[in-house]
């Protein structure tokens, strides 16, 4: 594990923060869960039925692990009217509810939102649409934010500069509206905030800076831009600007003169879903740098996912992060 998870760990073990994992009987999440105990930097339940979990890991010491069998649970009633109080406006029957809140991604989003559990991590054996989907209908967005987006860290401990960066939306929105991408951007700058050790600056990429191209997705970066401004005049954010433009300090000044971001950016905001994605994979494989993400942002309680390909070692760590923004408050 890296020198980055490990500071995570560090800051959020005094708090006792509580993460659910539901897919407790998937053997990466059992080893994952484990490891956790026995670092004990939060408390973790996994969520299964306790003969299931020692038939697939005989040899896993579960000791100071909590296992709730989610199908058996005493608080199914409970979590089924809730969610049947809350969902049925949409059409949502009482029965519909009782069969849902036995799926373990529903159970554990109800205890985050219940106030049983700090945050959630799933996704190793479920897409990302069966995590958000109860994500959003039951723990809902931030207030204020219409927009969920994911996006990834970046670690260097290398590099003399940029050795931290966050990038947005890489995971979550294909195409956002200008209102999304501001939501995106206001989102990510609080993410780097708790998460990078330099002061944020944030930069909306395009393929253009200040006016050097025009076309609609140039536009909408630069309207996006403006209205983060409107709300927040003292963000320190700029767009358009091209990535050199936004990080290489020499092309900032050439091309954006008395701009407070440009030639200094760490967090990024990608006009889409295919730059997003694109560019992370690169800066991954090709730039030296470990990448963590895509973690959740804009949802009013923790609640993130995994990569299905995921490891155990890649589980904890997005524990750790999920329990930092779990203590988002206390630091």
């Amino acid at each position: 594990m890296s020198k980055l998870i490990d500071g995570y760990k560090e800051k959020v073990r005094k708090f006792g923060k509580v993460i659910v994992l539901p897919e407790g009987e998937e053997p990466r999440v059992i080893k994952a869960a484990e490891m956790i105990a026995k670092e004990g930097f939060v408390k973790v339940i996994i969520l299964g039925d306790t003969e299931v979990i020692k038939q697939k890991c005989p040899d896993a010491d579960l000791t100071g692990v909590t296992v709730i069998n989610h199908r058996k649970s005493d608080k199914l009633p409970e979590f089924a009217n809730y969610l049947y109080e809350l969902r049925k406006a949409k059409g949502l029957t009482l029965e519909q509810a009782q069969q849902l809140v036995k799926d373990e991604m529903y159970f554990g989003v109800m205890m985050v939102k219940l106030g049983l559990a700090d945050g959630m991590v799933g996704g190793a054996i479920h897409a990302t649409s069966d995590l958000l989907r109860p994500a959003l209908q039951i723990i809902k967005t931030q207030p204020g934010v219409k927009a969920v987006s994911g996006f990834f860290l970046f670690n260097n401990e290398n590099r003399k500069d940029l050795q931290q960066m966050l990038y947005a939306d890489c995971g979550v929105t294909p195409a956002p509206t200008v209102e999304e991408l501001a939501d995106i951007a206001v989102c990510s700058y609080n993410s780097a905030k708790l998460f990078l050790k330099e002061q944020p600056k944030v930069a909306m990429l395009s393929f253009s800076t200040k006016g050097s191209a025009k076309h609609p997705s140039v536009q909408k970066m630069i309207d996006a831009t403006n209205l983060v401004l409107e709300k927040y005049p003292d963000m320190p954010i700029d767009g358009e600007l091209q990535f050199d433009a936004a990080v290489v300090p020499s092309v900032g000044k050439l091309k954006c003169p008395g701009s407070p971001v440009a030639g200094e950016a760490n967090v990024f905001v990608f006009p889409d879903l295919n730059a997003g994605n694109i560019s992370y994979k690169i800066t991954q494989r090709l730039g030296g740098y470990e990448a963590y993400g895509p973690v959740c942002q804009g949802i009013a309680k923790p609640v993130n996912d995994l990569s299905r390909g995921c490891t155990s070692e890649d589980i904890v760590g997005v524990v750790a992060i999920t329990a930092m923004q779990a203590c988002r408050d206390q630091f």
